[in-house]
C-alpha cells in the first residue's frame, strides 16, 4: 500500500511538471536541455529509460521532431514512424528480449504531449500504471 502511494505521488508530480512545462519535456531532452542517458539515437528518434518504469525493461522511443500525439501523425511522418520501429527492433535484438510489447498511448492515457512508443519487457507489466 505504501509503495503504491509513493508511486502515485511521484506520478502526480511528474504529470504536473509535464503538463505545466513551458516547453515539451521530450523536446527539451532532444535539445539536450534536460539530461538523460540515451539508450539509442538515430537521425529521427531517441530512446531512453522511462523515469517511472512499469516493467523491468521500459524504454521510451521518441521522435526528435515534435508530433503531439497519434492523432496528429500526418503523411509527412511516415519515415519517423519507420525510424521508431527500426529502433525498437534493434533494441529488442541488442537486449535479447524474447517477449516484449510496443505501446502508444493517446488521449488522457498520454502523459506527455509528444508522440512516444513504450518498449516493455521482463516480468509483469503494470498496465494500469502506463
Amino acid at each position: 500500500m505504501l509503495n503504491k502511494a509513493k508511486w502515485l505521488a511521484k506520478e502526480a508530480a511528474l504529470r504536473v511538471k509535464y503538463m505545466t512545462s513551458k516547453d515539451c519535456i521530450f523536446c527539451q531532452i532532444v535539445a539536450g536541455e534536460v539530461k538523460t542517458e540515451l539508450v539509442d539515437q538515430s537521425e529521427d528518434a531517441i530512446a531512453f529509460n522511462d523515469v517511472n518504469p512499469i516493467s523491468a525493461v521500459h524504454i521510451l522511443i521518441v521522435p526528435k521532431r515534435h508530433i503531439e500525439s497519434v492523432l496528429k501523425i500526418g503523411d509527412d511522418d511516415a519515415s519517423i514512424l519507420v525510424a521508431m520501429h527500426q529502433m525498437a527492433q534493434q533494441l529488442v535484438k541488442d537486449k535479447k528480449l524474447e517477449a516484449f510489447r510496443l505501446a502508444f498511448n493517446g488521449g488522457s492515457y498520454q502523459h506527455v504531449g509528444h508522440l512516444h512508443m513504450h518498449l516493455l519487457a521482463g516480468g509483469n507489466v503494470k498496465w494500469n500504471k502506463l
